[in-house]
């Protein structure tokens, strides 16, 4: 089964503004601060580093070297490198930050608040959530503390709280916490706010990814309401919630919807960030992707070859959205039949995220998924089993038993043992796989067909024709009533 990672929700959690310098400044560093600001929006990341650092040594020659706004200029190049996936060279960057406003502000400021954040932020990327987790309630503790309870501030930080884990699966710890952040933003905010439509896609984003469409289409619907009316329609931000919206449609296989919602959104950034900007490529991708899954290959391939040659440019041969451009790329030649220009590409995209994320992410995990299906496909079982089974440790490790990308992979193991005749190791990976999915998604989820057809089989040739019934009839009769 392979899983492509480019369909991305854009997630408001995630987001490292930077912090504009709050003192009195001299106009040199005024300017500059500005001009870093321009050039990261523009996703022109080299060109707004040498501004960055021109701006703490201003900075530091203006205010001396433990002044907070060193510590906020300091804090926009951390930011850079973590937009470039650079999170050895953030990581101290962040941290000197925050110890220059503990030791200006002492431990309980909403400054320091803001550097645990982002702090935290960077920990959340590279997929170490424990250590995500308690800065994010540290950064909590001190906005409730300091602004109440009620700031947007702390609706703030338990969105990221939530994000976090919402991440992890965890939908039931995030749900209050994404609609505690709701309730505050639109009392504190007004219902119209930008903030409120961030919320309110962010509570859509966890009841999509459990399949509650019913629940998360109003919800994504609001979301760019407001955006257009408060940003306007061709605002960077309207294009996200297309996108969002337009990945509901696409799941629900309501192609026609989503296709002018993807290319609607591509042509806002196109014109607002310009054509070799990221998110230009995020949209490409994701338009490639709709055309994937109707069938379109020779539709699909061109847009995904030019968003990983944006990839590459902007952001460089060894960024994880490299890595997703390659892994999508892969996939389409996989489904193509084309493994010989496959397999590179999927090893690409895997040494791309160990570097970044180290050995056990669960991006990893997502890859070494793919790059297993194309050894089955090849009827390379040992090679595609060793795969499959450290997808699977690492997703249980970092995800818990219970995650949909758990049973994704236990599916996975499964159907290579019984493609080998191995059913009887097969069949607990498929009871152990539908049982996580029903309890995730209900039981008439389209999700559950391919392992219900495949438990179909598996019962069919071990001789149980009742259950080999059983199942096809469950998979047939959700093919129906989802047509």
């Amino acid at each position: 089964m392979k899983q492509r990672l480019g369909f991305l929700v854009a997630i408001g959690w995630s987001v490292l503004a930077f912090i504009p310098l709050a003192g009195a400044q001299s106009p040199e560093l005024k300017t500059l601060n500005e001009e870093v600001e321009s050039f990261y929006g523009q996703g022109k990341y080299d060109r707004a580093m040498v501004v960055a650092k021109k701006a703490v040594k201003a900075a530091e020659h203006e205010f001396g070297p433990e002044h907070p706004e060193v510590a906020t200029a300091i804090n926009n190049i951390a930011a850079l490198y973590m937009a470039q996936a650079q999170y050895a060279s953030a990581e101290p960057l962040f941290e000197r930050s925050l110890a220059i406003r503990e030791k200006a502000f002492g431990p309980v400021h909403p400054g320091v608040a803001s550097s645990v954040s982002h702090l935290a932020l960077l920990y959340s990327a590279q997929g170490k959530h424990a250590l995500a987790e308690s800065l994010y309630k540290r950064a909590l503790a001190i906005r409730e503390k300091t602004l109440g309870p009620e700031h947007p501030d702390v609706a703030a930080s338990l969105n990221n709280l939530a994000g976090n884990y919402d991440t992890q699966g965890n939908h039931a710890a995030a749900e209050p916490l994404f609609k505690r952040s709701l309730t505050i933003r639109e009392k504190a905010l007004g219902p119209n706010h930008p903030d409120v439509a961030q919320s309110l896609n962010n509570l859509a984003g966890v009841y999509d990814t459990q399949g509650n469409y019913a629940a998360s289409e109003p919800l994504y619907t609001r979301s760019l309401a407001i955006k257009e009316k408060a940003l306007g329609p061709d605002h960077p931000d309207t294009a996200d919630s297309l996108n969002n919206l337009a990945f509901l449609y696409r799941a629900q296989g309501r192609y026609s919807a989503a296709e002018p919602l993807y290319k609607r959104s591509l042509a806002i950034r196109g014109k607002a960030l310009g054509p070799a900007h990221p998110d230009v490529a995020q949209s490409l991708n994701n338009l490639a992707g709709l055309y994937l899954a109707q069938g379109q290959q020779a539709s699909a391939e061109p847009l995904y070859k030019r968003s990983l040659a944006i990839n590459e440019k902007a952001l460089g041969p060894d960024h994880p959205e490299t890595a997703i451009s390659l892994n999508n790329l892969a996939a389409l030649y996989h489904e193509q039949g084309r493994y010989a220009e496959a397999e590179p590409l999927y090893k690409r995209a895997l040494a791309i995220k160990e570097k970044a994320f180290g050995s056990n992410n669960r991006e990893v995990a997502v890859v070494l998924s793919n790059l297993a299906a194309i050894y089955y496909t090849q009827s390379r079982f040992t090679a595609s089993e060793s795969l499959h089974k450290r997808a699977l440790a690492i997703r249980e490790k970092t995800l818990g038993p219970d995650h949909l990308h758990v049973a994704h992979s236990l599916n996975g193991l499964a159907r290579l043992y019984y493609w080998q005749g191995y059913y009887a190791a097969a069949e607990p990976l498929y009871k152990r796989a539908l049982a996580i999915w029903e309890k995730a998604l209900g039981f008439d989820h389209p999700d559950l067909v391919e392992v219900l057809s495949n438990m179909s089989d598996l019962y069919a040739k071990t001789d149980k024709p009742e259950e080999a019934a059983r199942f096809a009839n469950r998979a047939a009769k959700i093919r129906e009533t989802k047509r």
